[in-house]
């Protein structure tokens, strides 16, 4: 006979996440965030708090940023940890869907237990319940089914049986990796079951390395031996797949030059040879002239986001041909590419096997020499005159001076993301950058993931004023928790970048920077008080020269340090030959010349676009 053990719904969910492992014996899901509401408190508050000592629950502010957090904790972990999050039904539940579409673009692991109505339907409609006229089993927490890799509603105590295993299936498989919801009905929550002693014995799960077919990889290596300029696009699956070292030493071979999209970045150090620095839209001029030149693409664990192909107007070779190393069909197949479907270390391993000595036939190293020298020039601490500010590029290189080679540069909306995969000279894994949802708001919270996946290293969060005024409240619980990293918070007094591309479009600069909102007063926000009032060390530094020292005095801290530094909204990330076009659709009617002239710049830069091979 079976022996079992009577559990409510909520208690086995928690002692089963406590049993699931790592290799390294961690426990994969590390913990939970959470904030208690009639959904969720009397069921899965309960069971956490008694066991606490296996499976901890944090407290945050908000639950969309609590989210946050434990995203870029995963982000940080490669992939192989990652953090639940719970919260009651209704606001609870919704806030928590912008976080989902984050880890569901960027495809890294997350589980979203939201609290939902009462499956038995007796005290309907509760307090908080979205009604559907048309439809008695649809709640709020429907709206997460297009933003999970796997949803379930657990309306039974004993469907906790499949859907725990395949929620873990879905996160710890590469090529399925993301967000997982698992709507939990409060009354379930609280019901009991005899569950299988069985279900709680831990278990190790694995990461996978799929091999690709080998006709797929003969297929790849004659394109390479054929090639003459092969260029590699380093994407954040080299980064999940643990391949950096590998793919240093393919590029390094074969005499294959590197670009990186925005997830990939710091797979090769700034410093290796082969590194030629970001690709595309804010790509480097080194980048993006090997981009040009290259008659084979070769991208590995990349989306070939816009950003990266230029809207797919940077890749100019007549005959170029495309090739994609990815874990998953669906990304290896995009644009007409040659699918590779493997991990990107076993399968660049199995390349270079095959190819053996080849190498191509060569490239301009010294497009890579002049770019870094440029950088280093643009970056420096320039003489300000009297009532000007500093550009982003000087704030970059100030921080840059001031760490060290652990220090790891974080953003994800607004100017610095280009400013920074543009500028930034990182050590290996010194860049982590949401970029795939590109989400104002990340930073602060995805800063205390990020140091608590890492805390051996040094996090530096580039924050514009308008994403700080979007989220910042998770400053005051790494404050709580004494979780400290550094904060740059740039304040040009508005949305600096689109108000750029506004411009750029041929609109007038209207509804971005506060100069241009229709407000009775500008506002004068003082962020240095509004940090501290959360307990965070905070300073205005009024100089970059200031900057560099307040980047060293936060070195040692054991709370976080926000330091403000007011910079130019009319200076974007590029200078020279840096950057490529980016597809914003321009309005084909308009009065004023320069939106005529936009549009036909728009048009010609349309012409490019190569949609496939």
């Amino acid at each position: 006979m079976t022996e079992t053990v009577r559990l409510t719904a909520a208690q086995a969910m928690v002692k089963w996440l406590a049993a699931q492992l790592t290799e390294e014996g961690d426990r994969f899901i590390d913990g939970i965030w959470g904030i208690f509401g009639h959904g969720n408190v009397a069921g899965l508050g309960e069971a956490l708090e008694k066991a606490q000592q296996d499976f901890p629950t944090w407290r945050g502010q908000n639950e969309q940023t609590m989210a946050h957090a434990a995203i870029a904790y995963a982000k940080a972990k490669k992939r192989t940890r990652a953090m639940a999050i719970t919260s009651s039904i209704g606001p609870g539940a919704t806030n928590m869907i912008t976080a989902a579409a984050l880890a569901h673009v960027n495809r890294l692991p997350i589980l979203l237990i939201p609290g939902d109505i009462f499956a038995n339907r007796r005290p309907d409609p509760v307090l908080q319940q979205v009604e559907h006229v048309e439809d008695g089993t649809v709640s709020a927490n429907d709206c997460f089914r297009p933003v999970s890799r796997y949803f379930d509603r657990i309306t039974r105590p004993e469907h906790l049986l499949t859907c725990l295993p395949r929620a873990l299936a879905t996160m710890t498989d590469p090529a399925t990796c993301g967000p997982v919801t698992l709507s939990f009905c409060q009354d379930v929550q609280t019901e009991a079951f005899d569950y299988p002693v069985a279900f709680f014995e831990p278990r190790t799960w694995f990461i996978r390395r799929p091999h690709a077919d080998a006709r797929e990889l003969e297929a790849v290596v004659g394109l390479l031996k054929a090639a003459k300029s092969p260029v590699i696009v380093a994407g954040g699956g080299v980064i999940y797949s643990q391949a950096e070292e590998v793919l240093a030493a393919f590029a390094s071979k074969h005499g294959i030059p590197v670009i990186e999209t925005q997830a990939g970045k710091s797979a090769l150090a700034q410093a290796h040879p082969m590194n030629f620095g970001a690709a595309g839209v804010d790509g480097s001029a080194a980048a993006n002239a090997v981009a040009e030149a290259a008659d084979l693409i070769i991208g590995v664990g990349t989306r070939f986001q816009d950003f990266t192909t230029g809207s797919w107007a940077l890749f100019k070779h007549p005959t170029r041909r495309l090739v994609s190393i990815n874990v998953a069909a669906y990304d290896a197949m995009k644009h007409g590419a040659v699918p590779v479907m493997g991990d990107a270390k076993v399968t660049l391993e199995a390349i270079s096997s095959a190819l053996g000595d080849h190498q191509a036939a060569g490239f301009d190293a010294q497009v890579r020499a002049d770019w870094l020298a440029a950088v280093t020039e643009h970056c420096r601490d320039r003489k300000v005159s009297e009532g000007e500010r500093p550009m982003d590029c000087e704030v970059i290189g100030a921080v840059q001076r001031a760490t060290g080679e652990d220090a790891i540069a974080m953003c994800a909306a607004g100017t610095m993301p280009g400013a920074l995969k543009l500028l930034w000279q990182p050590s290996q894994g010194g860049y982590h950058m949401e970029y795939g949802f590109s989400c104002m708001g990340y930073e602060i919270a995805g800063a205390m993931g990020v140091k608590l996946a890492l805390p051996d290293r040094e996090v530096i969060c580039f924050v514009g004023d308008g994403s700080y005024m979007m989220a910042n409240s998770e400053l005051a619980t790494a404050v709580m928790r004494k979780v400290p990293f550094t904060v740059v918070l740039t304040d040009n007094r508005g949305y600096g970048c689109i108000n750029r591309l506004q411009q750029g479009c041929g609109g007038e600069e209207f509804n971005n920077l506060y100069k241009d909102c229709n407000v009775e007063q500008q506002p004068q926000i003082d962020y240095v008080a509004h940090a501290a009032s959360m307990g965070a060390q905070a300073v205005k530094a009024e100089s970059i020269a200031d900057l560099e020292t307040q980047i060293r005095l936060a070195k040692g801290r054991d709370i976080p340090t926000v330091i403000v530094i007011e910079t130019d909204p009319s200076e974007g990330p590029g200078f020279g030959t840096a950057g490529h076009w980016w597809d914003v659709a321009v309005p084909e009617v308009g009065e004023t010349s320069k939106l005529k002239a936009a549009y036909a710049a728009y048009l010609d830069n349309k012409q490019r676009q190569q949609l496939v091979n």
